[in-house]
C-alpha cells in the first residue's frame, strides 16, 4: 500500500489513497490449465519472456498487486494483498498466456496503500508525510526530497499541524510512475541537517538485494528489514502504478510516507506504499533517491 496520507485530500484533487500497502490485494491463485511439464523438468524462461509477463501484469491492471523479477528463481514474483481475489489471480494467469508459468504468486497481509504522514513530519494543508533527505543544489541552495503522492497536489509545508513555522513550497512533483517531489526551503531560521534517524548521511546509492536496510518515519520511528527485489511495479488502484521500486521486509504505517530509507551513511530510498503495520510486519516499497536526485539536480548534504 501507499503509506496514505493521514488526512484525505479534497474531493476535487482526490486519489484513491492506499499506496503504503500496494493498492489492492490479490487473493489465492485459481488453477488455469498449463501444459504440464515432465517429473523434474524445470522450465527456464527468457529475458524477453519474463518481460512479456511483466507487462501482461500490468495490462490487467490489478489494483493491490506488485512484481519483480527474482534472478534466482528466475520467476516474476508477482506479490498480492489481502484484497486480491481468486478470480483475479485467475485472471492474471489467464491474461499471461503461454508465460502463465513464469508467475510465482506471493500473498502478503494488509493492504498496499501509499503513506503520507530525514522522518520528521511534514504537513500539506490537509495531510502529513514524512521529510525524506536534506539536499541542496550546485548553488547551494536548500532543498528536501519526499514522496511524489504527497507533493502532488501540495504547495506550501509546514513543519507543524498548526501551520504556524513554514517550511518552504513545492518545487517538483513526480507521481505516478514515479514516487518523487522537492520542496525548497523558503524559512532560512531553521536547522537543515544532513542526517536521517540521527545518522549524518553523505552519498547515495542503490542497495543490493539481501542488504540490510533501515527506515525512519513521522508515525512508526525507526525500523529494519532487507531488501528482497529491485526495479519491482506496485499496482496502487486507480491509476496508481509506480515501477522501479526497491522492495523490502521493512514495516511502515499511514504517515511515514517520503520518509528515508538508508544503511549507514548512505541513502537509499523514499518511502512510497507496502502492507501491513509494524505490529504484524508487511512489505514496504521505496523510491530509490539516486533517481529524485538525478531529476532534480541535487546531491546529500
Amino acid at each position: 500500500m501507499r503509506l496514505m496520507r493521514t488526512t484525505p485530500r479534497s474531493s476535487g484533487v482526490a486519489r484513491r489513497t492506499r499506496l503504503i500497502a500496494l493498492s489492492s490485494g490479490l487473493v489465492a491463485a485459481a488453477a488455469l490449465a498449463v501444459p504440464a511439464a515432465h517429473a523434474g523438468e524445470t522450465t527456464t524462461y527468457s529475458a524477453t519472456q519474463l518481460s512479456q509477463a511483466a507487462d501482461s501484469v500490468l495490462e490487467s491492471d490489478v489494483a493491490g498487486t506488485s512484481w519483480a523479477v527474482d534472478a534466482k528463481t528466475n520467476k516474476l514474483v508477482v506479490t498480492v494483498d489481502s484484497t486480491v481475489s481468486k478470480a483475479e489471480i485467475a485472471q492474471l494467469k489467464k491474461d499471461a498466456g503461454a508465460e502463465a508459468g513464469a508467475l510465482q504468486i506471493k500473498h502478503t497481509p494488509g493492504t498496499f496503500n501509499k503513506l503520507i504522514a530525514g522522518g520528521d513530519a511534514i504537513y500539506a494543508s490537509s495531510w502529513r508525510c514524512s521529510l525524506g533527505f536534506n539536499v541542496r543544489d550546485s548553488s547551494g541552495a536548500s532543498f528536501f526530497v519526499t514522496a511524489g503522492h504527497c507533493t502532488d497536489g501540495a504547495g506550501t509545508w509546514w513543519s507543524n499541524s498548526g501551520h504556524s513555522t513554514v517550511l518552504g513550497s513545492t518545487a517538483g512533483s513526480s507521481f505516478p510512475g514515479n514516487d518523487y517531489g522537492l520542496v525548497r526551503y523558503t524559512n532560512t531560521s531553521i536547522a537543515k541537517p544532513g542526517t536521517a534517524g540521527g545518522v549524518d548521511i553523505t552519498r547515495a546509492a542503490t542497495p543490493s538485494v539481501g542488504t540490510t536496510v533501515t527506515r525512519t518515519g513521522s508515525t512508526t520511528g525507526t525500523h529494519s528489514g532487507r531488501v528482497t527485489a529491485l526495479n519491482a511495479t506496485v499496482n496502487y488502484g486507480g491509476g496508481d502504478i509506480v515501477s522501479g521500486l526497491i522492495q523490502t521486509t521493512v514495516c511502515a504505517e499511514p504517515g511515514d510516507s517520503g520518509g528515508p530509507l538508508y544503511g549507514g551513511s548512505t541513502a537509499y530510498g523514499l518511502t512510497s506504499g507496502g502492507s501491513g503495520n509494524c505490529s504484524s510486519g508487511g512489505t514496504t516499497f521505496f523510491q530509490p533517491v539516486t533517481e529524485a536526485l538525478s531529476a532534480y539536480g541535487v546531491s546529500v548534504y
